[in-house]
């Protein structure tokens, strides 16, 4: 089974939740403000980064190596993939 590494944030540069899932169900979860208690907190509901791996195990490593990075690398790696920090939710269900 495979999975996701995402990024949720309430503005660009603003608060950064860093979440994994096997069902992308979980990111309108975060959207609805039922999510996680840190993103529903923060008002992290702006998908701004995404990342797809075939195995869910994958997913979680790649999270926890996220959740160790400081927040300038995560913000770059952000603004390299979606320099506008535009919200992907209806990218990725079009």
């Amino acid at each position: 089974m495979g999975g996701y590494t995402y990024i949720m944030t309430n503005t660009a540069f603003g608060v950064l939740y860093v979440g994994v899932t096997s069902d992308i169900a979980r990111i309108l979860a975060h959207r609805e403000g039922r999510g996680s208690a840190f993103a529903r907190k923060w008002g992290c509901t702006r998908l701004v980064y995404i990342e797809q791996h075939e195995r869910i195990e994958d997913a979680i490593v790649r999270e926890k190596r996220l959740k160790d990075w400081n927040r300038v690398w995560k913000c770059r790696l952000i603004a390299e993939a979606n320099p506008n920090w535009d919200d992907l939710w209806d990218t990725i269900n079009s």
